[in-house]
């Protein structure tokens, strides 16, 4: 008669083993880093004294992928470092590949909004403006008040979710609007917390 085989304790393993194994690594590390890169980018953006190193965080998108940032900060709640540089970068993406079609949304919205026309600063709303702001936007995150930065997004946004509404050509148009209402309204909180030093 054999002995029954005593349980094996369970084994630790190294992230790097897990993703060997295609395995999810450890979410409270991904959620470190998430926060330390966002941090660290924006403390080395707005440290910065050569226009060069701000240019090359402007569009570091350009180098490493919109994909890969996402796989960074993506996941992390709207009103977060990470989440609100997430957001700031995804609107430059889509303002500079698709400028003609923001311009246009940007210009149906203008009559209807224009406090948050003038704080988002395009003017005359074409195309080469509207990829302009784009990056405007992003560099005052690192060489002004990123508060600034993050409302003037939100103002953009508001012009925007203004001219879609009144274009609108159907539920899709109208669910794109809520989602992108959604984003100004989480970019303004940003900056609310920004400026009483909890945007973490």
């Amino acid at each position: 008669m054999t002995e029954p085989r005593k349980p094996r304790r369970p084994s630790f393993r190294e992230p790097a083993a897990l993703e060997a194994l295609g395995e999810r690594s450890d979410p409270i590390a991904q959620l470190h880093a998430a926060h330390e890169t966002a941090a660290v980018l924006l403390h080395t953006g707005r440290a910065a004294t050569d226009p060069a190193v701000t240019q090359r965080l402007v569009e570091i998108v350009d180098d490493i992928g919109l994909p890969t940032l996402a796989d960074l900060w993506a996941s992390r709640p709207a009103r977060t470092l990470p989440g609100a540089l997430w957001r700031l970068y995804l609107l430059r993406e889509w303002m500079r590949t698709s400028p003609a079609d923001a311009a246009r949304e940007y210009a149906y919205g203008v009559p209807f909004t224009e406090p948050n026309h003038a704080v988002a600063g395009v003017d005359p709303p074409g195309p080469d403006e509207i990829a302009a702001v784009a990056n405007e936007i992003l560099r005052g995150a690192f060489t002004g008040d990123f508060a600034v930065a993050l409302e003037r997004a939100a103002a953009f946004c508001r012009v925007v979710v203004a001219g879609r509404a009144y274009a609108s050509e159907g539920s899709e148009t109208l669910l794109s609007a809520t989602r992108l209402r959604d984003m100004a309204d989480d970019l303004a909180a940003s900056a609310n917390l920004w400026r009483s030093g909890h945007l973490q």
